[in-house]
């Protein structure tokens, strides 16, 4: 819009004479077909809406810059990553996963913290949530997983009214419980968006410029702390402002009260993941600090609130296979899945030209293209350049030092890692897609009767037993209090008798006697 007293007009630029509530009708009284402007506001208007995201729908966001306070050269060639003092716009979104739009905030789910990193070497997506693990690691999972999150088909009902399928699910797959224990935690209703962190989950590859590749995972430290509402406060604020979240965001940005983050890697050698007691690539673990200590390398500053939700927000579109060279993705078979999945819901939301989209568009100070042409809603098509490798007008080719010439296409790939490494990668995530060991109990044991205080433990067993007490089948809240018997044999006590159910017999946990199984 150029003015600030735009003229009106029809969608075609056509300035509109009288009143826009007018309408051209026979002299009958019937409406006149001929009336453009009635026929095309309404049919516009039965248009307005787009698919929403299956997960992460409701949400919200604001744009801000990356600062680069201390350089990575040494693990990564992204240059993002190396320079110094270098900043960077983003823009980053908030959301729930399981509620539609206009869900409620403040209810007890994990939180999307997505950011879109526009650099000078194109834009790169850390699709990040506000928990360091995840439910599943196995990608064939996800669905079912996320259908046992979402309505019941036969009642169309959540969880809170009947959670006898969101239980049913986790009691059969204890690789769950990690994030299970996180979840009905303190942790597991933010106070604010500003006050949770973002984490990778999954494991990254840096690779730098002598081509030397190391594992790393990502973590971003809210600077005004980590904070949590209990059950009943949550509830409370939802009966009073279901979009409190979205709220506590924009009014502090508006009153230059800036929220940021503090960005950490962990990072791991090749030789330290083959002896490391957990796969790198299963997104149920962390990495222990004492092992593996954090290294500050920049911080990020939300300072702008955006102008217009739909374009800046809605049509915001993510995805982990959005990464600069120095950076690529693990063997995790989820972050693999990822790889193909985000683009893919964005192509059906938005369009195969999503990346065309103003607030999608990367802001490259070089000039790009590629040979994807045409297709619905495009916006810059290349003009006449051939959509195919020219010889009688050739791309440039970027090499590895960065540098643009005619040279022949170079690959980004790292050959960094023999045969053999990957081999064993590739066996340890063979085993833990087909098995649950001890390995599996250990962290989110350690989380309960470690990290917890004796508050926190009771508000997490309350937690557990008011959710789960909404099950509509005896045998499945026995299933509940067996699980959670592995952790801890009073924990599963505790909860079966606030679920009335017999007390628990927890079943045998393998023994982690073999790490990989070599097909």
């Amino acid at each position: 819009m150029s003015s600030s007293k735009p003229v009106y007009a029809t969608s075609n630029g056509v300035p509109y004479e009288g009143h826009p509530y007018e309408s051209q009708r026979t002299s009958d009284g019937y409406l006149n077909l001929g009336d453009f402007h009635l026929i095309d506001e309404l049919a516009h208007f039965d248009r307005e809406r787009i698919p929403e995201r299956v997960v992460h729908a409701s949400g919200g966001g604001a744009h801000g810059f990356f600062e680069l306070t201390d350089s990575l050269e040494d693990v990564t060639r992204c240059k993002m990553l190396t320079q110094v003092g270098e900043k960077t716009d983003l823009t980053i979104r908030f959301s729930t996963v399981a509620p539609e739009t206009g869900g409620i905030d403040t209810v007890r789910d994990p939180r999307g913290f997505a950011i879109k990193l526009r650099t000078v070497e194109g834009n790169m997506d850390w699709v990040f949530n506000n928990t360091p693990i995840f439910f599943i690691r196995d990608p064939l999972k996800f669905v079912p997983f996320i259908h046992s999150q979402k309505r019941n088909p036969k009642t169309h009902m959540g969880h809170g009214y009947d959670s006898t399928v969101f239980w049913d699910y986790a009691t059969q797959n204890h690789e769950i419980l990690h994030q299970f224990v996180y979840l009905f935690g303190d942790r597991g209703i933010p106070k604010s968006w500003r006050k949770m962190n973002g984490y990778s989950g999954h494991t990254f590859k840096f690779i730098n410029a002598k081509n030397e590749m190391v594992y790393v995972q990502i973590h971003v430290i809210s600077k005004q702390g980590v904070e949590g509402f209990t059950t009943e406060e949550g509830n409370k604020i939802a009966s009073q402002n279901p979009d409190f979240h979205k709220a506590d965001l924009y009014e502090h940005i508006e009153k230059g009260e800036f929220p940021e983050w503090d960005c950490y890697i962990q990072t791991m050698t090749a030789d330290q993941a083959e002896k490391f007691r957990y796969s790198v690539n299963d997104l149920t673990k962390v990495w222990p600090h004492k092992e593996f200590p954090l290294r500050k390398f920049g911080r990020i500053v939300l300072n702008r609130n955006v102008t217009n939700y739909f374009a800046e927000i809605e049509q915001l579109a993510f995805s982990p296979s959005h990464l600069t060279p120095g950076i690529e993705a693990s063997l995790d078979p989820v972050l693999q899945s990822r790889l193909f999945s985000y683009p893919d819901t964005h192509r059906y939301r938005l369009g195969v030209n999503y990346q065309q989209l103003p607030v999608n568009r990367p802001r490259c100070p070089f000039g790009f293209g590629n040979m994807q042409r045409d297709g619905a809603n495009v916006i810059e098509s290349q003009g006449d350049f051939p959509n195919y490798f020219s010889t009688y007008r050739p791309f440039q080719a970027q090499t590895r030092d960065n540098g643009f010439g005619n040279e022949k296409l170079d690959s980004t790939a790292g050959d960094f890692s023999a045969d053999k490494h990957d081999g064993i990668m590739r066996d340890g995530v063979r085993y833990f897609l087909k098995h649950v060991d001890e390995r599996d109990y250990e962290q989110p044991r350690a989380l309960y009767m470690k990290v917890f205080d004796d508050g926190a433990k009771q508000r997490f067993r309350e937690n557990i037993i008011n959710h789960a007490s909404t099950i509509q089948y005896t045998e499945i809240k026995q299933r509940v209090a067996d699980m959670f018997a592995i952790l801890d044999l009073k924990l599963g006590e505790q909860i079966a008798e606030g679920l009335k159910v017999d007390k628990p017999n927890p079943i045998p946990v393998q023994p982690a006697e073999m790490r990989f199984i070599r097909q």
